[in-house]
């Protein structure tokens, strides 16, 4: 029999928990319940809240008897984060669910990204319908928005109880009835790429395909480097493509595609193999163009869409950008390969084209060949744009030839 954990806060909503149970039970399945609340639950549940706190090393009983809701809701984050990878590795429950306002979906999330991608996971939240990559990251956790508050049984809230069990309850049983034709195992390269670099990286999988090898590609679109830093550290990648460290960009300037500090860092720390480019750096990504900041409105503006305007990178932020990705790459300490297109960095920065920047690139580049000093780093101009096949193929070759060292 299939097991479905739900999680949440039986004190205060122990009602709407109980019909979620109940629902779980009439569809064959069996509920493993596991109490996040602070205090004592509606009913009896498979792991106490006691027993989540003490995973992070505290005492629910001292908890309580502060009534210190901040202290609380850390404690049992820390706990659930701790413990319920440890109960999915014993077999406890195939899947997990939870329902919740801000506090609840605070307090079960950080245990979901801790578990396996691909693990069912779905949060029922009144937060779904906003920005979610705080309670999401880089995991494969499906928000599902609440409507109406986790408050009570009602017309509204019954239906989105049956689907989010329905959707859970599906995921863990019928997984098994879909046949899964059987591939070769081969070994994983990851990739980055932008709209601006697709040839580029189009041209490079196809070869590297042709080569044996599986190619991942991720959109540097902030969580999509997040994401790939995150599976290069869990161990899934022999060679890593970082064509496209547009999101650096986002997070000097200030773009809303920005992927945090530590881009960049993974593959080094791993000492994977890795060949890495400038792509799409000529550009920081804003929203709508009414929505783009009063102090870029001179700039150079590319309206890409309706939902995306990107603007130019000038000379003193591509010395920024050069920097900040030269500090990076300098820290290497196995071999890795750096590509420099001279002719331009993505399709829109090259010869009679919105965002052609020779100055912008030879800044650029010049603070990366002066801020590496670095014997493990290769550093390779190469007279063409990063779109060109001559580049892409410079990659794939290179990549293959660091593996095989």
């Amino acid at each position: 029999m299939k097991t479905i954990a739900i999680a949440g806060t039986f004190d205060s909503k122990g009602t709407e928990f109980l019909y979620v149970k109940n629902l779980v039970q009439e569809l064959g399945i069996q509920p493993f319940m596991i109490h996040t609340g602070v205090f004592t639950p509606d009913f009896e549940p498979d792991v106490s809240n006691k027993e989540v706190a003490a995973a992070a090393g505290y005492d629910i009983e001292e908890i309580v008897a502060k009534r210190d809701r901040a202290l609380g809701t850390e404690a049992l984050s820390k706990g659930m984060e701790i413990l319920v990878p440890q109960l999915y590795a014993e077999g406890k429950f195939d899947g997990i669910i939870s329902f919740g306002g801000s506090g609840g979906t605070s307090l079960v999330t950080p245990a979901m990204r801790a578990l396996p991608i691909g693990v069912p996971k779905i949060m029922v939240s009144t937060m779904a319908s906003g920005d979610v990559e705080r309670y999401v990251g880089t995991s494969d956790i499906i928000m599902m928005p609440s409507i109406v508050d986790v408050a009570g049984i009602n017309k509204i809230s019954k239906t989105i109880f049956k689907n989010a069990v329905l959707a859970i309850a599906g995921m863990v049983s019928l997984g098994e009835n879909i046949k899964e034709e059987t591939v070769e195992e081969k070994p994983l390269i990851a990739a980055t790429m932008f709209g601006v670099t697709t040839p580029c990286i189009d041209q490079a999988k196809a070869y590297l395909e042709e080569q044996g090898y599986e190619v991942l590609v991720f959109h540097a679109t902030g969580t999509g480097g997040k994401t790939m830093e995150s599976l290069i550290n869990a161990g899934f990648f022999k060679g890593v493509l970082d064509i496209t460290t547009t999101e650096w960009c986002d997070e000097l300037v200030g773009g809303i595609l920005a992927a945090g500090q530590n881009r960049c860092e993974a593959a080094i720390a791993q000492k994977v193999p890795q060949v890495v480019s400038v792509g799409a750096c000529d550009m920081v990504n804003f929203g709508p163009i009414n929505e783009v900041p009063a102090q870029f409105a001179k700039r150079n503006l590319y309206k890409h869409n309706p939902m995306v305007t990107l603007m130019r990178t000038n000379v003193e932020e591509n010395q920024k950008i050069g920097e900040a990705l030269a500090s990076k790459w300098n820290a290497a300490e196995s071999d890795m390969t750096v590509l420099l297109p001279l002719q331009g960095v993505s399709m829109i920065d090259a010869a009679g084209q919105p965002f052609d920047g020779p100055e912008e690139r030879e800044t650029l580049y010049q603070a990366i060949r002066s801020g590496i000093q670095n014997e493990h780093v290769e550093i390779i101009d190469m007279d063409c744009n990063i779109n060109a096949e001559e580049f892409s193929l410079m990659a794939a070759k290179k990549l293959i030839e660091l593996m095989n060292k």
